[in-house]
């Protein structure tokens, strides 16, 4: 067997450079976003069995919403390159061009066996550069390909090595060959079948059996006229080995799909839910297509679902010609290489082999598939294509007057090819990119519609996004995806009516149930999402709660494993005040699936309303066990650690609030829950530190406007408490706890009774009944020395809050101060609110307002709002309000900032209350003193 040198290598990697290096600068698109983006699996956080148990996009296998498709391995490279470089598509893209490097160069070593050093060659470069490699090469989810393409040639070339030179069995390259195998099949599934690949080169190749030879010995064996000769003897053990191998395989991957297939709707594959003969006649059709995307890889396309390839519904069909066509070539191939012994019918044995092989599980001929035509399926079979050019290229280029004309065609093929591959990889740009030029292939694929309106709607064009999703409904009027796609974009777009009769729609078109026939085998899973999709918009009026409520439980009937439904139920029995019930949602949802960290967040939150703390924090910490770095249930377990004024909590409140801001380093909420942390543990330059990030993030953040403000105020920096002050007011003009503070800081710090004034006024224009604010302007007047003012307003105030002790003292104390006054002949009021006194500057300490301006305690602490759908105040539960359809599962958090809790009383606050009150008792009775003194 000849080597391949390092020149050879060098050339094909050059090759393969050069036609994919600009596949870098694509992002993840198409299947790459549920494969990569969604997928959890992917995590460090998630355990690495967890790849073992689920299939490619993550999802259980054990769901009957799971594509079936196991290929762990595969999904460990995804994770390998998360740990380089997480989400940088790049990386991943960059991969893939090596792994296809070195299948070339594997293919290379492959076609020594059956070709001459440059027919070989040409096979190999063919294979680098052929046009049809681009979605198995720059889409990642390509991947399963290149993988499984890898462990399966050099599971051949193991097995080439099994025959000794004196024709005994070698069984360490069998050993080798079944791990391979193995690998190859967890790889992608199609990696099974190298081992009919190996069963034909052991007879027709290696043993040199053609077909009459083989009937031959057969008969002779059945008759009884010979005994079982040796080389047959050998073959046959080799090939049992290898049979019982595979069983065994088969055995395994139909226990891991727990013996169930995928659902497919007609969406996916039409032919495969018709009628015979048209559900025959087309998957024979597609044969054909799928060769000619070989000969002549022009027109590619990224989704061959749906309308793209029409039915064949009858004999009369003049497209059963190509099948007819396809089938006598194929027919005179295998004649040729099954009837002579010569190297040319071993070349086309192998090469029909390498076609036919790899590709019958996705033909559709035995079992459906998801899929009318996949280009990267063809990954494979292109080998035997390949193999077959080079093949006639030796034949034709061996004829000497046409040897210069052959290395022409193949120089302009191999050029022509190189340059559409490398054009190809543009397409892949983007989700945008790649699906308008799949419509200009074929406009009479909804899917396509639908995916180009996904990419707009991404960008938030969701005008432009319609009019795609339309056109998608008249393309398959019966698509409930298109209609579903349009009621979500009618709901961006606050056309609510619009939206519900889309909907409704969609629903209409949903199988009717059938009696004694299990529902779900009959309607793709994410279809079912229109009931939550209108059930999520109609919940929004709260007149219509309990008809919400009945979609959800008409969703659930359909399909008691539909997990989604109990989470959205429950999310709606919350905001109907049915805790329980809600509660029992979620533990029904955790019966499905105990590992979604969601569910646990959600079931904290009910236990949040339902005032069991505890409870609640336990099930945070189990939703952060499943996935560390859960962003809602860090910042909401933070939060309930901190309103536990617990400080044995404050260490881990912070570091997942540390944690939480990493995640969302844009998120003000965070900050300022840092800051309200530092404060309470005295830290005032950290405190300071983190506010000040959270309103550079959120100009306008009232609670840490406010509470940086009581930060400069408790630490005698009124001055510097002065400009927040007037941010936060300039912001929030009627914030009474602000107004208040600034008025205390300009009474008692920048003696401007004027403006402290102002600010109480101010507070009394919006609520004339605000006992601080009265009874602080009424200081005022003290102030000012308008001791009849000051009277009436005290007065005013006492009969607002009888029951205040303070303020029925400070009438006396004025009263009496009239009296003495009157006594002594001195007016009661100054002109024009004259300056007062040093002697009366002391008694400016009446003010029971400065005492306890802050006495409501420090701004609510804010949280954040993820998730989709309406949520209560306090907290938002995460869940998918609004499903997206079958073509875009990406999931995207809205977000939104409110002040959503108020703390509630420290012990630290509440001495820090009555330590004010003690020292404006001080200040009174001094006040007191001096009264009597005059």
């Amino acid at each position: 067997m000849a080597v391949v040198s390092w020149k050879e290598i060098l050339l094909l990697t050059g090759l393969v450079v050069g036609c994919y290096w600009n596949s870098l600068s694509c992002g993840f698109v198409f299947d790459d976003v549920s494969a990569i983006l969604d997928n959890k699996d992917l995590r460090p956080s998630t355990p690495l069995r967890n790849l073992f148990h689920n299939d490619f996009w993550g999802t259980p296998m054990a769901e009957e919403r799971s594509h079936k498709s196991y290929r762990p391995l595969t999904v460990l490279t995804f994770r390998l390159n998360y740990l380089f470089s997480e989400l940088s598509a790049s990386s991943y893209h960059l991969l893939n061009v090596v792994l296809h490097a070195v299948v070339c160069v594997l293919f290379l070593r492959v076609c020594r066996l059956f070709l001459d050093k440059t027919s070989s060659l040409v096979a190999a470069l063919l294979f680098a550069v052929h046009p049809i490699h681009t979605e198995a090469v720059t889409g990642v989810v390509g991947r399963a390909e290149l993988l499984s393409s890898i462990f399966l040639l050099a599971a051949f070339l193991a097995y080439t090595r099994s025959t000794g030179a004196d024709h005994s069995i070698v069984w360490t390259p069998i050993a080798i060959t079944v791990v391979l195998v193995a690998a190859a099949t967890l790889c992608k599934e199609q990696g099974i079948t190298v081992v009919g690949i190996c069963c034909v080169h052991e007879v027709f190749v290696a043993q040199g059996f053609t077909l009459p030879m083989l009937l031959d010995t057969l008969l002779q064996i059945l008759r009884g006229k010979d005994g079982f000769p040796y080389a047959v003897l050998q073959t046959l053990l080799k090939l049992i080995v290898l049979i019982i191998s595979t069983l065994l395989l088969v055995i395994v991957r139909v226990q891991v799909i727990q013996s169930q297939l995928p659902v497919f709707t007609r969406f996916d594959n039409p032919a495969a839910v018709s009628s015979s003969p048209t559900r025959q006649l087309t998957f024979n059709y597609l044969l054909p297509v799928n060769a000619w995307l070989l000969l002549n890889p022009s027109e590619l396309c990224c989704d061959w679902t749906m309308g793209t390839i029409p039915l064949v519904e009858s004999p009369l069909d003049l497209r059963n010609l190509a099948t007819l066509t396809f089938y006598t070539l194929l027919g005179l191939l295998a004649h040729h290489s099954l009837r002579y012994k010569n190297i040319s019918a071993k070349t086309v044995i192998m090469a029909l082999s390498l076609i036919v092989l790899p590709f019958i599980p996705a033909s559709n001929l035995f079992f459906p598939v998801g899929f009318v035509v996949a280009e990267r399926v063809l990954y494979v079979p292109s080998m035997g294509f390949c193999v077959l050019v080079a093949h006639g290229f030796r034949i034709v280029s061996s004829k000497g007057h046409l040897k210069k004309i052959s290395w022409i065609i193949i120089g302009v093929l191999l050029t022509t090819h190189a340059v559409k591959t490398f054009n190809r990889n543009w397409d892949w740009e983007s989700e945008y990119t790649l699906f308008t030029s799949a419509l200009k292939v074929n406009k009479n694929n909804a899917k396509l519609w639908n995916n180009v309106g996904h990419a707009l709607e991404n960008q938030n064009n969701y005008e432009k996004a319609l009019q795609y999703f339309l056109q998608a409904t008249r393309v398959q009027p019966d698509d409930i995806g298109a209609h579903m796609n349009v009621g979500r974009t009618y709901k961006n777009l606050n056309r609510s009516k619009e939206a519900e009769d889309a909907y409704l729609v969609a629903k209409s078109l949903m199988p009717q149930i059938i009696p004694g026939k299990k529902y779900a085998t009959r309607v793709a899973p994410n279809h079912l999402n229109v009931y939550i999709n209108l059930a999520n918009l109609i919940r929004s009026n709260d007149s219509r709660l309990e008809e919400a409520d009945q979609l959800y439980r008409q969703a659930i009937s359909m399909r008691p494993d539909f997990k989604q439904a109990y989470i959205s139920r429950g999310e709606l029995l919350l905001k109907m005040n049915k805790p329980t019930e809600a509660r029992e949602a979620y533990l029904r949802a955790l019966e499905l699936d105990r590992t979604n960290a969601d569910l646990w967040y959600n079931l904290a939150i009910v236990n949040i309303e339902m005032k069991e703390p505890s409870e609640a924090l336990k099930n945070f910490n189990q939703a952060l066990e499943l996935n560390p770095r859960h962003k809602l249930a860090l910042f909401n377990s933070a939060l309930l650690m901190q309103e536990s004024g617990e400080p044995m909590f404050h260490p881990e409140a912070n570091r997942r609030f540390l944690i939480y801001v990493e995640e969302e380093p844009d998120d003000a909420n965070g900050y300022f829950n840092l800051g309200m942390l530092a404060m309470d543990a005295n830290e005032n330059a950290a405190a300071e530190r983190w506010m000040r990030r959270a309103i550079g993030l959120q100009p306008g953040f009232r609670s840490a406007l406010f509470n940086l403000a009581l930060l400069y105020s408790q630490s005698k920096r009124e001055m510097d408490a002065l400009p927040v002050l007037d941010e936060l007011l300039r912001y929030h003009p009627e914030h009474v706890k602000g107004l208040i503070l600034k008025g205390d800081i300009l009474m008692n710090h920048k003696k401007d009774t004027r403006g402290a004034k102002a600010c109480f006024e101010h507070i009394l224009r919006m609520d004339p009944t605000n006992v601080q604010g009265k009874h602080n302007l009424c200081v005022v007047y003290f102030e000012e020395r308008d001791l009849p003012r000051a009277e009436r307003c005290l007065e005013e105030t006492l009969a607002l809050a009888p029951n205040e002790e303070y303020v029925r003292r400070h009438l006396i104390i004025v009263r009496n101060k009239m009296a003495a006054m009157s006594a002594a002949g001195q007016p009661l009021s100054s002109v024009e609110g004259a300056t007062t006194s040093a002697k009366e500057e002391k008694e400016k300490n009446l003010n029971k307002g400065v005492g306890e301006v802050v006495e409501g305690g420090q701004e609510g602490r804010g949280t954040t709002a993820f998730g989709k759908g309406a949520g209560a105040e306090k907290n938002v539960r995460k869940s998918s309000a609004e499903s997206l359809g079958d073509e875009d599962q990406s999931r995207r958090l809205d977000r939104g900032q409110a002040d959503k809790r108020t703390k509630s009383k420290s012990n630290k606050e509440i001495k820090d209350i009555e330590r004010k009150r003690e020292a404006a008792l001080k200040r009174l009775e001094e006040i007191e003193r001096i009264l009597s003194g005059d």
